[in-house]
């Protein structure tokens, strides 16, 4: 037990502040971190050593991370649109902007990038549907948004407020 306790206080700061770099909610990264820990107790025979613990627990809590997301999609959804947007970090993004600002640069930018923006922020889609809908792949949606993102904080530095 003492073990387990070290590997706790060696990695547990760690491992809040790469959740909290995933869901930006504090709450949430603690309690996904106890549910790391958790887990890697469980499976801690399947710990071969190949890697460095912390990356090995990082990838236990990368996956809780995505078993929350995959639980509470429905309920997520389900949501008001003003609780929704502060629960990612693009909706962060158009939180702490001017809303009318911003949605005048997303207006602006050319396809693909407004309706991938579009999907993702005011649709809720997954990038996963998204790549369906567009009739490409998940990854091609995720570089799409990205590049969105980009374009918006180019132009909005120039354009929100005005």
């Amino acid at each position: 037990m003492g073990e387990l306790d070290e590997i706790y206080s060696n990695y547990a700061e760690e491992i809040f502040k790469y959740l909290m770099c995933l869901c930006h909610n504090a709450d949430l990264s603690e309690e996904l971190t106890q549910e790391t820990f958790y887990q890697a107790v469980k499976s801690i025979d399947r710990y071969n050593g190949e890697c460095k613990m912390s990356v090995w627990l990082c990838q236990i809590a990368k996956h809780s991370y995505y078993k929350y997301l995959e639980r509470n999609r429905k309920q997520l959804r389900e949501m008001p649109l003003d609780y929704t947007l502060h629960t990612s970090p693009e909706a962060e993004f158009i939180h702490s902007e001017d809303k009318i600002g911003l949605y005048r640069i997303i207006h602006l930018l050319e396809e693909p990038y407004k309706e991938v923006l579009l999907l993702r922020i005011l649709g809720g889609l997954s990038f996963k549907e998204i790549g369906e809908i567009q009739l490409k792949n998940e990854n091609w949606a995720r570089v799409t948004f990205y590049r969105a993102k980009l374009k918006l904080r180019e132009r909005g530095k120039d354009n929100i407020g005005q």
